[in-house]
């Protein structure tokens, strides 16, 4: 029989909190791992960077060739930065940015359906991956970088504790 004070019923409601760094772990490595591929991608593979030069001319922006080799090297190095857990929450920050511009100049315009109600209009945004990206960036951000990361090695060393 069940129990309040059951270890079973308090895993189920409250979860584990001694497992919490891998969540943590899993989620700052893939984005990090996801950005620094594509952010490889468009800057090393020809077809790719001319990929984006065109497409941020399509879309009007200005310097279109500097702001697609910034963007790239930006996700490369800042993906790079979010695997080992360096400057975590400022690399959070300008990938929701980033994240922020790609849905308002390209996702919403290119892959939402026009003339559709506010629920689906929602259900669609809701769907695009950038999305989840800037979900996952600011759970980073209030959480932090967790306890396997270049971040939390400076701050012990520093003595700066994460608030309980």
């Amino acid at each position: 029989m069940l129990t309040k004070s059951s270890p079973l019923i308090k895993k189920i409601l409250v979860g584990n909190p001694g497992w919490e760094w891998l969540p943590i772990l899993i989620t700052r490595v893939s984005l990090g791992l996801f950005f620094s591929v594509s952010g490889y991608n468009k800057l090393f593979i020809p077809e790719r960077h001319a990929d984006l030069i065109n497409l941020m001319n399509e879309i009007g922006v200005p310097f279109h060739e500097f702001m697609a080799f910034f963007l790239a090297s930006v996700e490369f190095f800042g993906g790079l930065l979010l695997m080992v857990g360096l400057l975590s929450t400022l690399v959070a920050v300008v990938l929701s940015i980033v994240m922020i511009v790609a849905i308002s100049t390209v996702e919403i315009e290119s892959v939402i359906p026009k003339d559709i109600g506010p629920l689906d209009w929602m259900s669609w945004f809701l769907y695009l991956p950038q999305v989840l990206y800037i979900i996952l960036f600011i759970w980073l951000i209030i959480r932090g970088p967790g306890k396997f990361s270049l971040d939390n090695l400076i701050a012990s060393k520093l003595g700066i504790n994460r608030i309980k």
